[in-house]
């Protein structure tokens, strides 16, 4: 399982002309299912996207968790992240696990985070063709795998 993660100010995504999900100051993550991806990857990439210390503290390093700042967060499923990139000029997606595999594992990321989350919890729509707009704070961003 793969996210990338950026702190953000604010983050929306968009399917058509409907607003699915927005969120304040907090953390936008686009995540990609692998073949395989287990139940104890799930929770702990739930816990490392709500514990990851990415945000300042009174001393202005990276020392607070988005849990100790009850930021938002905002999950986009994004299967394009899995892609094999080594060699030619297309990607492969045969590392991405399949729809039918990775919109579950998707949806018990979601719960649970949902569930461990001290802020807002929004969600994109799964095979949807999305519009993804924020404002990345610093910029700051991490590739996140586990």
């Amino acid at each position: 399982m793969l996210a990338l993660i950026q702190r953000v100010t604010q983050a929306k995504v968009e399917v058509g002309e409907e607003t699915v999900g927005t969120i304040g100051p907090g953390l936008l993550a686009l995540v990609a299912a692998e073949p395989g991806d287990s139940e104890s990857q799930i929770v702990r990439m739930a816990e490392k996207l709500l514990r990851y210390r990415v945000f300042a503290d009174d001393a202005g390093k990276m020392n607070r968790s988005l849990q100790e700042i009850a930021g938002d967060l905002l999950l986009v499923s994004q299967f394009t992240l899995a892609a094999d990139t080594n060699s030619g000029l297309r990607p492969s997606f045969s590392s991405a696990a399949p729809p039918a595999e990775a919109e579950p594992i998707f949806e018990r990321l979601l719960a649970e985070c949902r569930r461990i989350s001290p802020g807002r919890v929004e969600t994109g729509r799964f095979r949807a063709h999305m519009t993804v707009s924020l404002v990345n704070d610093g910029p700051v961003t991490f590739l996140l795998r586990i």
